[in-house]
């Protein structure tokens, strides 16, 4: 079993609290099966560049393992197909960044701190930085939420440092890969390897840019080289002129391919944002109908199938590993395999079930239920 699943840091949660989730233990369907939001994948070219992909990512990991750079922890396929896609399928320049990634991770202590650091000045930071997950978009993927423009970096620097925040912040991306992901993917029926954020700027300008938020801006680009393609799509919303001055020096950290999924929104978004997610997921400050009146607040709560207790268990058990999994069979078997399929559905789910790309939790599918 994978140590990312070992992990104890899971939310803590009661055996009888299962918010809005169900679980469908006994209905013999597989996550795989259900196609829902899966259009994209009806076309011959998916299957092709599909084929591609698994491809790519077994070459580059019998490089890996040739070269004794692959721990068992890190034997992921999408983690692994994350770098390729980054450095454009170039297997020397992904083993570079690897590399580097693998010596980050050993001078960090990433491997480790989700046992090893406690950060117990987050209920006073939220008090002057109020950030964090909550629901899920219509594709599965979890929701980040970050109140940028009620910060307040004085008071900030007064309940941490720049030190403990940026372990914060790879303890939160270590949580993300090793529970939120798997418990998305769970839920939603289908792998999902990538999140969705929303940065609400209201009344941030360039005075908000101090000497410290210049630094935590510049330490935190450095940490998420380490883990690329894992923001699907990123919203700004409520900007202003002070802002869009603002907005000019902060793309200076950030990559291109970072920048070509952020969309910049004034103050109507919220159209926009119930496109992608669904108003019983979205916090009614932001144009949806969640409060969580009875958990302090939808930026104190955390809501997520990742407090389910039925989910947390499928994870804990190591059956949603299929979906970060290694691949066991060659690309020639799986394209040859496919194409004897009678029907492009059928081909694509033997293409995913040797590749082991999707979830396959097929006695825990959970789905979400919205309460109105």
């Amino acid at each position: 079993m994978s140590r990312a699943i070992q992990r104890n840091s899971m939310p803590r949660v009661e055996d009888g609290e299962n918010g809005t989730w169900k679980q469908n233990l006994h209905n013999g369907s597989s996550g795989i099966s259900h196609f829902r939001n899966e259009k994209s994948r009806t076309k011959t070219g998916d299957i092709e560049e599909h084929t591609k992909e698994v491809k790519a990512v077994n070459t580059f990991r019998q490089t890996l393992i040739a070269n004794n750079l692959l721990p068992e922890t890190l034997d992921d396929y999408h983690m692994m197909l994350r770098y390729l896609k980054t450095s454009n399928y170039d297997i020397e320049d992904t083993k570079k960044m690897w590399i580097n990634m693998l010596k980050w991770r050993r001078e960090f202590g990433a491997d480790s701190i989700l046992e090893d650091f406690e950060f117990n000045e987050l209920e006073q930071v939220q008090e002057y930085f109020l950030q964090g997950y909550h629901g899920t978009d219509k594709e599965g993927r979890p929701v980040y939420i970050e109140i940028l423009g009620q910060v307040d970096p004085k008071k900030l620097m007064k309940v941490t440092t720049i030190e403990r925040y940026v372990k914060y912040y790879v303890q939160e991306y270590e949580r993300t890969l090793a529970i939120r992901f798997p418990a998305c993917s769970i839920a939603a029926g289908r792998c999902v390897a990538s999140s969705t954020s929303i940065i609400d700027v209201q009344g941030v300008g360039l005075w908000n840019l101090t000497k410290p938020v210049i630094e935590l801006l510049r330490r935190l680009q450095q940490i998420n080289t380490n883990y690329p393609d894992t923001l699907h799509q990123m919203f700004i919303i409520n900007t202003t002129p002070g802002f869009k001055m603002l907005w000019n020096m902060i793309q200076s950290f950030l990559e291109p391919k970072s920048k070509s999924k952020i969309q910049v929104l004034g103050t109507k978004f919220k159209s926009t944002l119930l496109e992608i997610i669904d108003a019983c997921e979205l916090p009614d400050f932001l144009g949806g109908s969640c409060n969580c009146a009875d958990k302090g607040g939808c930026m104190r709560f955390n809501k997520g199938p990742w407090l389910d207790p039925h989910v947390l268990k499928v994870i804990s058990s190591g059956k949603s590993k299929d979906c970060n999994s290694r691949l066991d069979s060659t690309t020639e078997e799986i394209a040859h395999d496919s194409r004897q399929c009678s029907s492009l559905e059928e081909a694509l789910v033997h293409i995913n079930r040797s590749s082991k790309s999707t979830a396959l939790v097929s006695d825990h599918l959970a789905t979400v239920e919205c309460k109105h």
